[in-house]
C-alpha cells in the first residue's frame, strides 16, 4: 500500500515538473511561432525552423533526463549505432502505448534528425504541444469512417494529399519520419475485433508508408524497423509518470526498400500496390516472431538471474 501511495506521489511530482517544463519552454516556442508566421520562407528555413527544433529538443531532453535519472528503467537497445544527423530516415515500430513515443526519441534523439510523426488531426488542439507539432511540420492526418467516406467519397484521398504535402517539406532538410503502421495502439480488444493474423500485433496499413516512399524515394534506401517490447507490463502514460517502468527492450533493424517501390503510382498500379502490401505483411510477420523471441530470451535471463541470486 505504501509503495502504491509513493508511486502516486511520484506521478503528481512528475506531472507538475512536466507542466512547468512545458510552460517555460512554451513561452519561447510561441514567440518563435509568431516570428515564423510573419517571416518570409527563406528566413523561416534558415533561422526560425532550426530555433523551433532547438526548443523542442530542449523540451525532449528534459523529459528523457527525468526518465533516465528519476524512473531509471532498465534499457536493452540494439541497432542504433550507425545513425547520422545528416541522413534521411524512414521509421516504423509496433505501437502499444504513448510511452512508445518517448522510447523512440530515446533511440534516435541527437543521433538522427529530429523525429517527426504522423499525428491525428484532433491532437493539433492540445495546448502548446499541438502548436509545437504544427510548427515542426508534423503531418496531421484526418481519419474518416467508412460511413462518412460513402457519403463524401471525394474525401478518400485527403490523408494521402497530406502525406505528399508533408513530404515536400521534408525533402528540403534531413528528416526522420515515423509511421506507426498499425495506425492505433495495440489492445486485446482491437486484436480480436480485427481477427489479426499476428500474435502480438494489429494488421499494418501500408498506404501512408507507400506514399512516403514514393514522395521521398531518392532519400531512403532502407527502413529503420523498431521492435519495442515491455516484458513486465505495457505501461500507460500515467504508469510512466509514476515511474512504473521496469525493462524496455528494443531492436532496430535496417530493412532494404526495393528500388522500384519509389517508382510507378501506388494508387493506380495494382501490381505495385500488391507488392508493397506483401512486403509490409512479411515485415510484420517477422516482427511478430521477433517479439516472441525477445520475450522468451528476457524470460530466460530473468530466470537465470533469480537462480543465481538464490545460490
Amino acid at each position: 500500500m505504501q509503495n502504491k501511495a509513493f508511486d502516486q506521489v511520484i506521478g503528481v511530482v512528475s506531472a507538475l515538473a512536466l507542466l512547468a517544463h512545458t510552460f517555460i519552454l512554451g513561452t519561447f516556442l510561441y514567440l518563435a511561432i509568431v516570428l515564423k508566421v510573419i517571416s518570409p520562407k527563406w528566413l523561416v528555413l534558415k533561422i526560425f525552423d532550426p530555433i523551433i527544433v532547438f526548443i523542442a529538443s530542449m523540451w525532449l531532453e528534459g523529459i528523457l533526463w527525468w526518465i533516465d535519472w528519476v524512473y531509471r528503467p532498465k534499457w536493452n537497445i540494439t541497432g542504433v549505432d550507425n545513425l547520422h544527423k545528416h541522413n534521411w530516415y524512414l521509421l516504423t515500430a509496433n505501437h502499444q502505448s504513448w510511452v512508445d513515443i518517448f522510447v523512440l526519441y530515446k533511440l534516435f534523439h541527437q543521433k538522427a534528425p529530429f523525429l517527426k510523426f504522423f499525428i491525428k488531426k484532433e491532437l493539433q488542439y492540445v495546448p502548446i504541444v499541438g502548436q509545437a507539432w504544427w510548427a515542426l511540420d508534423f503531418p496531421f492526418m484526418q481519419r474518416y469512417s467508412r460511413e462518412f467516406l460513402k457519403k463524401y467519397p471525394e474525401k478518400a484521398g485527403d490523408d494521402m494529399k497530406e502525406t505528399q504535402k508533408a513530404c515536400e517539406k521534408f525533402s528540403v532538410v534531413p528528416t526522420s519520419i515515423m509511421n506507426f503502421l498499425e495506425g492505433t495502439r495495440f489492445t486485446s480488444e482491437k486484436h480480436t475485433k480485427q481477427h489479426s493474423p499476428y500474435k502480438h500485433l494489429l494488421k499494418p496499413k501500408a498506404g501512408g508508408l507507400a506514399f512516403t516512399i514514393q514522395a521521398l524515394g531518392d532519400k531512403f534506401s532502407s527502413i529503420s524497423n523498431a521492435t519495442i517490447v515491455y516484458p513486465d507490463h505495457t505501461p500507460t502514460f500515467w504508469d510512466m509518470m509514476c515511474g512504473k517502468i521496469d525493462h524496455i527492450l528494443v531492436e532496430v533493424n535496417s530493412i532494404p526498400i526495393p528500388a522500384h517501390f519509389s517508382q510507378g503510382d501506388y494508387q493506380t498500379d495494382r501490381q505495385l500496390k500488391q507488392e508493397i502490401h506483401t512486403w509490409v505483411a512479411q515485415l510484420w510477420q517477422q516482427k511478430d516472431l521477433d517479439i516472441e523471441r525477445m520475450l522468451c530470451e528476457h524470460g530466460q535471463k530473468q530466470l537465470a538471474s533469480s537462480r543465481f541470486a538464490k545460490n
